[in-house]
């Protein structure tokens, strides 16, 4: 794991400079603390910081084929490289490292743009073909490894995070209000929108070419929930599923340095955990988050699976002080505004993990969304059902399996659980039945937006570039799939592996894996049956048939709660800290501009009274604040000059220069 960056002239031969790949470079450090390498020519630079994981001793990057004509600098990891290092030394290919990196050098040069579908990863790459003069970019399937990209003078700039592009000072930081409004709606940008104007991401599964001038973007995977004509026994698919996921584990444990999981409790990381003890011979070592506020605490269950597995492992204990002292650090990775703290712990975690010496984790990410787990997805079963059948007696039972772990769940009430789940569905086309409840219920939020914010937000339709990011091939889809599709392309991609993942963990210099996410594993869960997904009301079905003879009772048959942080109390705790009060002034709010002053006060009284109540209070001043943050850190704030002081001087952060 760890960060790229560089810049590539569009339009013929143009000086690179330097200073400025070492300014892009010093910013991405966190990603890659083990050194820096350098690559220029008279139209590219490349750079990379390395977290090295595989082949420590000559995996330096960037690596280029035989001739040299190509080169690649490369974030992520191949887990089948050494089966294609194989078929491309059967093919001729001479390798001068053992790296997974340069597999993929061999692997283009091989297929060209077709390597894509050779390649179980998680990726974010940038390929310079001299000959072709091609610049080859392109990210993983489900959007685990970040990507991001500009246009400048010409030239198009790219980089692992934001900050490393702002670190040119010809590059604007400006906040768009059309991304305010998607993440104040759907809890994320739609790709290639991002927080800051003129700022793009590569969405997942897609690639980039740029050519003579033009750059061109196109998909080259998506997932499927066309009904598979095949039928098979519950024990089939259960076992088919074992052994897909034995084999994701396995692959992900290639490393030449130690690797540990998270084990949180539930059965997604239970899984893993069980696997990696039964089916391999990688010593366990497990990391975990408990809480002092027991409602979100889940260590009861941690210990079951530290017990069973006999695991040597660590666990931190988050407060709600801890959460808003690092929240500034934690919206400094994000690189966006988020709704809720549940960033904030991981953050902590990882940094742990990287403290008791290790640089990987797998995790259970990536369940939820492939084997129905969400409580969405209950919600729509039940909808439907009470669509049909709305004077049904079994109504007050269905609505109780239904969010049991909120202190102000919507299914307490019978007038709330009308106003929460009869909303409006007419104006919305039926693809986004299953959401429509969530974005209506955060869309609330928007009350706070400035006067100009709203002008500018006028005429805007978000649909519209919500629909360009899913496949035609929704609509044929039943409604648990739609609702599993839209999680996956949305808050998956977008959120969870972003805010949650790739940057919580990247942060302290941790790389995460995630067997669930091994591209025939979600191919194989879109295929089975959705009442094999989900069966009645019970969620990951056919997962807990597949472990049951593995995992303790207790586990299978928990109630499902889903991993979440302290919101608004963990930033009044102890007293109102410092930085949340200047967030909340009338003259911070006044200069980012983005939420009306006398409205905004009345949420930070109410929240700073303890009279927050349920999301909606908690999103709003969740949202508002590290709106406030991200304005502070990027646009008020940024730290350009000092970091690229620091990567000029060098100290022991090596750097390594390939080229002319």
């Amino acid at each position: 794991m760890c960060g790229i960056a560089g810049i590539f002239n569009m339009n013929g031969n143009k000086e690179i400079s330097m200073d400025t790949l070492k300014g892009m470079a010093a910013i991405l450090k966190h990603r890659g603390p083990d050194g820096v390498g350098f690559y220029k020519d008279e139209r590219i630079g490349l750079v990379h910081t390395r977290l090295s994981i595989i082949d420590l001793e000559s995996g330096w990057q960037p690596i280029h084929n035989e001739d040299k004509t190509i080169w690649i600098t490369f974030n992520g990891e191949i887990f089948n490289y050494i089966e294609l290092r194989k078929v491309l030394e059967d093919k001729g290919h001479k390798f001068y490292t053992k790296s997974d990196t340069e597999v993929i050098v061999h692997l283009y040069e091989a297929y060209g743009t077709e390597c894509l579908k050779h390649l179980n990863g998680q990726f974010a790459f940038v390929i310079w073909d001299k000959n072709q003069e091609i610049l080859f970019i392109a990210r993983d399937r489900v959007g685990i490894r970040p990507l991001f990209y500009t246009f400048i003078n010409g030239s198009i700039m790219f980089a692992s995070e934001i900050k490393s592009l702002f670190a040119d000072s010809r590059v604007k930081r400006e906040i768009d209000p059309r991304a305010l409004d998607q993440i104040f709606t759907f809890w994320m940008n739609i790709p290639p929108r991002t927080a800051f104007k003129e700022i793009r991401e590569l969405p997942a599964g897609h690639y980039m070419i740029v050519k003579n001038g033009n750059y061109q973007v196109e998909q080259y995977w998506d997932l499927d929930f066309t009904p598979d004509d095949s039928v098979k026994s519950e024990e089939e698919y259960a076992e088919e599923l074992r052994e897909l996921l034995i084999d994701s584990t396995r692959l992900r444990l290639r490393a030449d340095v130690s690797v540990g999981a998270y084990l949180s409790g539930g059965i997604d990381s239970s899984v893993i955990t069980t696997l990696i003890k039964k089916y391999t011979n990688n010593p366990l070592r497990t990391f975990s988050v408990v809480f002092h506020d027991e409602v979100y605490d889940e260590s009861i269950y941690q210990k079951q699976m530290i017990e069973h597995l006999n695991t040597d492992h660590s666990a931190i204990k988050c407060s709600y002080s801890d959460i808003g002292k690092i929240f500034p650090d934690v919206i400094w990775h994000t690189e966006m505004p988020i709704l809720r703290t549940a960033p904030a712990p991981l953050y902590l975690l990882s940094k742990l993990v990287r403290e008791n010496g290790y640089k990987v984790v797998l995790t259970g990410e990536g369940a939820d969304e492939i084997l129905a787990g969400y409580d969405i997805f209950k919600e729509t079963k039940i909808r439907k059902f009470l669509e049909k059948f709305p004077d049904s007696k079994f109504r007050p039972l269905i609505l109780k399996r239904l969010y049991p772990y909120l202190a102000n769940s919507p299914t307490k009430s019978v007038q709330y659980s009308r106003a929460f789940f009869e909303v409006d569905t007419d104006s919305y086309p039926e693809r986004y039945y299953s959401h429509i409840p969530r974005w209506d219920m955060t869309s609330k939020i928007k009350l706070f937006f400035s006067d100009h914010i709203k002008e500018e937000l006028n005429g805007y339709k978000k649909f519209g570039e919500l629909s360009s990011l899913l496949s035609d091939n929704i609509d044929s889809f039943d409604y648990l799939s739609k609702a599993q599709y839209l999680e996956i392309k949305t808050l998956l991609s977008n959120y969870l592996l972003s805010s949650q993942g790739d940057r919580m963990a990247m942060g302290n210099s941790v790389e995460g894996r995630y067997p669930f996410l091994d591209h025939r594993v979600m191919e194989f869960c879109c295929k089975l049956p959705p009442n094999v997904r989900m069966q009645t009301l019970t969620e990951k079905y056919i997962l807990k048939k597949s472990m049951s003879d593995l995992l303790p009772v207790t586990i299978t048959k928990r109630t499902k709660q889903p991993y979440m942080a302290p919101d608004s109390k963990s930033f009044f705790n102890s007293g109102t800290l410092d930085y949340v009060e200047e967030m909340f002034s009338d003259s911070a709010l006044k200069r980012c501009g983005c939420f009306d002053i006398k409205k905004t006060k009345k949420i930070f009284e109410k929240c700073r009274k303890g009279l927050a109540i349920g999301f909606k209070d908690n999103m709003a001043f969740v949202g508002i604040l590290s709106t406030q943050l991200l304005y502070n850190l990027f646009i008020e704030q940024f730290p350009a000059n000092t970091l690229n002081e620091e990567i000029k001087s060098k100290g022991n952060y090596s750097g390594r220069h390939k080229g002319t």
